[in-house]
């Protein structure tokens, strides 16, 4: 193996061992899954650092594993009845604060999945923030965590990170 193969290796892993971070937004715990086999449904989870001085705001997602893709919520309705909602203004990422997308809680849902999520398959996703632009993500499919499972397991993710001050759409 030559000296410059093994040098690239070796770049590769440890940049894919590293959480995805932008200039002051860092992702962790990125995980997703769907409720069975065959869902035509399934969900995103992660943790969304600020590390900066200002707000920043969560405001699309993208992915082509889905026909839609999009932020939502659980709200209670006046029948006491849980519900998902599409959150159209996004959400905000406090400064030197952390947004958690979670199970019951906020998180990215995908609709009409092009295929079955499959365990340890890789996921792409785009998340555009308001001030920090787009930042590509490879998401690791993760049927088997259970709700409460720590959201801190980047030493055995995978990460691609990309990211554009300037993008305009989210593809």
């Amino acid at each position: 193996m030559s000296f410059t193969f093994r040098t690239l290796a070796t770049t590769a892993a440890i940049a894919f061992a590293l959480p995805a971070a932008a200039q002051n937004i860092e992702v962790t715990g990125v995980y997703a899954r769907s409720a069975s086999p065959n869902a035509e449904t399934g969900a995103v989870f992660m943790q969304i650092v600020n590390n900066g001085e200002a707000a920043d705001r969560l405001i699309d997602v993208a992915s082509p594993a889905a026909d839609l893709v999009q932020l939502h919520t659980h709200s209670e309705g006046d029948d006491g009845v849980m519900k998902m909602e599409h959150v159209e203004e996004g959400f905000e990422v406090p400064a030197g604060g952390t947004l958690t997308l979670e199970r019951g809680g906020k998180h990215v849902m995908l609709m009409g999945l092009n295929s079955p999520l499959k365990q340890d398959e890789m996921v792409p996703i785009t998340l555009t923030f308001e001030k920090e632009g787009d930042m590509a993500l490879e998401v690791p499919v993760d049927l088997d965590r259970k709700p409460g499972d720590s959201m801190e397991m980047d030493h055995e993710m995978d990460h691609d990170m990309e990211h554009d001050d300037h993008a305009t759409d989210s593809e």
